[in-house]
């Protein structure tokens, strides 16, 4: 059976954790009929990565966007020199995606693809913030969850594959 491509933005190195999440994602992508294509998993740059995405991307009918965590930073001062500065520390510290999806999600939606946004819950900013797109934002799968929680997993993904389905067969 053909498989219909879609660009997922994730980082390439995840803790064991975050990789067991990707995975059931992956599953869901897979049981879908869904090709999952990425920078540096399927696909590697020739020269500029960015370009590349645009590439893989305008090929793709569909993007899901996967925030993990890749940086904790544990005190620092968010706009700094402002009348909005505030500090941030070991108590409440801020983690970070990868720029990459930050990146990837612009592409994605500068080209009209249906998106599927997912975060871990200590990633904000960008794309991950509410009202940002049309896109509701939802919380990273995790991988032992409930049958009820799974099912409700799978019906949102049921209904991103319909718009992408749709975008494939009209394009």
């Amino acid at each position: 059976m053909m498989r219909i491509p879609v660009f997922v933005s994730c980082p390439t190195q995840l803790s064991p954790a975050q990789e067991a999440s990707r995975k059931v994602i992956e599953g869901l992508l897979d049981e879908l009929h869904l090709e999952w294509r990425a920078l540096g998993r399927t696909d590697y740059p020739d020269e500029y990565p960015l370009r590349e995405v645009w590439v893989i991307a305008r090929h793709c009918s569909g993007g899901v966007i996967l925030g993990f965590e890749q940086c904790l930073a544990t005190s620092g001062v968010w706009k700094r020199g402002t009348p909005e500065e505030r500090k941030f520390g070991s108590k409440a510290p801020a983690a970070f995606p990868t720029p990459w999806n930050q990146l990837e999600a612009g592409i994605l939606f500068g080209l009209q693809l249906p998106l599927l946004i997912f975060r871990e819950p200590s990633i904000t900013g960008g794309v991950f913030d509410a009202g940002v797109t049309d896109v509701f934002i939802h919380r990273m799968p995790a991988p032992a969850m409930p049958s009820k929680d799974l099912k409700a997993l799978k019906a949102v993904f049921l209904k991103w594959h319909g718009k992408v389905s749709q975008y494939y067969y009209a394009g």
